[in-house]
């Protein structure tokens, strides 16, 4: 392994920890949000269709070009600083430039203002700086308007209109890993089985769905090389109508990749060898070409951000255990830069998606950094012109993310970081309500809801963005009480208060036992979907009776539009978990996600309807292979498996207290591992014993018995008839007997 490689596996490993763990040594940092914005635009900006440059459609933001570090110091003696920097940058000390951009600077003893300002217009500005006791973390504080200038007198303004935030981080703690030339790992791999096919050319099987960058080698001759990827054979071999494709140019030892017009030599120290530039997904690459050319062997370089799998789960059921280890690969392949959509197509960042990336993440890697640098990318910048990736539900799906990542987490300080950006995408959203204070698809706005196979009415107020809309404004009322934002927490409580109290007069039907799906102009529609209705139950927007009523009209209602895509079942199963109906989730998931499987599925798909067969299972978009066959929100059975049978969630931030309450669902065993902040928690369960062994925190084990439980430790207490509850105060494991 190169040093370079060295380097980067270690930084991206400690970019798993939490930012507090850069507060011990020195990082480089730069203004939050900033380096996540430039990072995301470099992911979001290698899209390609059929190999022409396919940027994203939405509002590009960027970066800060000059951006000042500041810290206050009080040293007892002397102290020497390296300085290192991404841009132009120049030294203040209490105020007085010094000469040219040192790399050293000497500090002299006493109480001091340290001031670095960067300017940096191609990539973030960022500074590094490392001394015995003074060094760039986030207790410095940055901005991008220090309102500093000289008046005629030659006295220095005032600053203190200027805002200063704790500077951003992400652990790249040596001088020489500088952010900008960041990059994920990457493993040599090997083709699986390769097959001459008859019109010519070879149809080489990496074995199952990946990621990367082709690698050709013993290359020689001239002629053209053409390569045409697949997740399916069927899509490899399709010239005219495969989804991406690359081609290139052979002549006098060098070679040009066509789609992006770059000349480079063979690596001849590697036997002629040529890697492409640009990484795809496939399983399947069909490589052709010209009779002058002559390439020895076709592999790939496998491209991955490397995790910890801290989450597991195991059952007496093979093929659950299946369904959740292709869960975790697909999660896997799907968690880069940031967590992406799907690797095929877009490989762009979608709120949608992203949320359900964070909750699964939650019970399988539990990487904080990733979850943020996702959010601060969402967000952008100031001022707000569009909803979040200019779909309406995404804007509120945003919102959601920032509490449920503060309830995982703990970490307050993102959220005083966050709060007032999310403030004004708050504001933008507000602005854009109609005379009842509800939300409808205006110019610009991409009303989504899923993708369904029959006809979902955008029209007017739909229960289900309203639903959304509830949801962020206590959302937004909850991390003003975070941060000292009294006046705002009062103005959000009471506009949600006043949404939520419209929400039945609105949309409830007695008849239909049921939100109905929209209102147009007062009027309520006819047509009942399942959207609104099933987060109205994991929401508690609905009393216990309505919510029994919902599941019978709506949830176990095969009369009612079928869900298809995985985006959506995992909420749709979600509610069922809520409403007490594991045992028939648990064969929904098997018929569900077990038929992609039985369909040959190495990662889990964009969409999947059990009455498609054959090759129909691979098209969408009115294109015959433009389903993606690795998408994020696929993986679904990960945070239901942790969540609602493992039954671990936190109680308070930061699992500082936790419940677990363990439904085996119809199976006779299982185990899994749910991943804290600092451990994790560990649940077995069969027909007659639990097992609980927690590494934090303090929680409540809730159990379903209809005698009164034994435990090994602790005293078990009645709850109400069938169920009781041990209290968990320590990491020594609890066993218990039911019946």
């Amino acid at each position: 392994m190169t040093e370079r490689k060295m380097r980067n596996r270690w930084m991206i490993l400690l970019g798993a920890l939490s930012m507090a763990s850069s507060a011990f040594a020195q990082t480089w940092i730069w203004y939050p949000g900033d380096y996540e914005i430039w990072l995301g635009n470099q992911m979001n900006n290698r899209r390609t269709e059929r190999g022409a440059f396919f940027p994203p459609f939405w509002k590009t933001d960027s970066h800060y070009v000059v951006v000042e570090f500041s810290k206050k110091i009080n040293l007892a003696e002397p102290e020497e600083i390296q300085i290192a920097a991404e841009g132009k940058y120049n030294v203040k000390l209490d105020g007085k430039l010094q000469f040219g951009m040192p790399e050293k600077f000497q500090l002299p003893a006493g109480k001091h203002s340290l001031n670095i300002k960067v300017w940096n217009q191609a990539t973030p500005p960022a500074v590094y700086v490392k001394g015995k006791t003074v060094k760039s973390d986030a207790s410095w504080q940055v901005t991008y308007e220090d309102k500093e200038w000289i008046d005629e007198s030659g006295k220095a303004s005032d600053t203190s209109a200027t805002i200063y935030m704790d500077a951003g981080s992400w652990n790249f703690n040596e001088a020489a890993q500088r952010p900008s030339a960041f990059q994920l790992e990457r493993e040599p791999q090997q083709p699986v089985a390769q097959t001459a096919q008859p019109e010519g050319g070879v149809l080489y099987d990496f074995g199952k769905e990946t990621f990367g960058f082709i690698t050709l080698k013993n290359l020689s001759g001239k002629g053209t090389i053409a390569l045409y990827y697949g997740e399916s054979p069927e899509e490899a071999k399709d010239k005219a109508y495969c989804e991406t494709l690359d081609k290139l140019q052979l002549e006098s030892g060098r070679v040009t990749d066509l789609a992006i017009n770059r000349t480079s030599s063979l690596d001849n120290g590697a036997s002629n060898e040529y890697t492409l530039e640009n990484s795809k997904a496939f399983r399947y690459v069909y490589v052709t070409h010209d009779p002058g050319v002559q390439i020895g062997a076709v592999s790939m370089q496998y491209e991955y951000l490397p995790e910890t799998y801290r989450g597991s789960f195991r059952s007496s059921d093979e093929e659950l255990n299946r369904i959740w280890e292709v869960g975790a690969y697909t999660m896997h392949l799907t968690t880069r830069e940031f967590f992406i959509d799907g690797i095929k197509r877009d490989r762009w960042v979608w709120s949608g998606d992203a949320i359900q990336s964070y909750l699964m993440n939650y019970y399988l890697f539990f990487d904080s950094e990733s979850v943020k640098r996702t959010i601060w990318l969402l967000r952008g910048k100031d001022p707000v012109t569009s909803h979040s990736n200019t779909i309406m539900d995404y804007t509120f799906y945003w919102f959601l993310s920032v509490y449920d990542y503060y309830m995982y987490s703990g970490d307050l300080h993102f959220v005083n970081q966050l709060y007032p950006r999310m403030q004004s995408m708050m504001d933008y959203v507000l602005g854009r309500t109609n005379k009842n204070g509800m939300v409808e698809g205006l110019s610009g706005d991409w009303v989504f809801v899923d993708w369904a196979d029959g006809y979902l009415d955008k029209k007017g107020e739909l229960s289900f963005e309203q639903i959304l809309f509830c949801r962020s404004l206590e959302t937004m009322a909850l991390c003003a009480n975070l941060t000292g934002d009294k006046a705002g927490q009062q103005k959000y409580e009471k506009l949600a208060g006043a949404l939520k109290a419209k929400l039945e007069p609105s949309f409830w039907s007695d008849q239909k036992q049921a939100f109905v799906h929209n209102r147009v102009e007062g009027k309520q529609s006819d047509a009942v979907t399942r959207y609104a209705n099933m987060f109205a139950v994991f929401f508690n927007y609905m009393s216990a009776d309505k919510q029994q009523a919902t599941k019978h009209s709506v949830l176990l209602n095969d009369s009612i539009l079928k869900i298809t895509t995985p985006y959506m079942r995992f909420y749709e199963l979600e509610a069922l978990c809520a409403l007490g109906e594991q045992e028939a989730v648990m064969k929904e998931m098997k018929a569900y996600w077990g038929g992609m499987l039985n369909e040959g599925a190495t990662s889990f798909w964009e969409k999947y309807n059990p009455e498609e067969k054959g090759t129909e299972h691979l098209a969408m978009y009115g294109r015959p292979y433009g389903k993606s066959l690795c998408h994020a929100w696929g993986a679904s059975p990960i945070y239901l498996l942790g969540k609602y049978y493992l039954g671990v969630t936190p109680v308070k931030e930061g699992y500082k207290e936790f419940a677990v309450t363990p439904v085996l669902g119809g199976l006779k065993w299982m185990e899994g591992t749910v991943p804290t902040p600092n451990g994790d928690i560990h649940v077995y369960m069969d027909t007659k014993t639990i097992k609980v062994k927690a590494t934090e925190g303090k929680g409540y084990l809730t159990i379903q018995s209809r005698r009164q439980p034994k435990a090994n430790l602790g005293k078990v207490e009645k709850v109400s008839e069938g169920v009781w509850r041990l209290w968990i105060d320590s990491s020594q494991e609890r066993v218990v007997n039911y019946r």
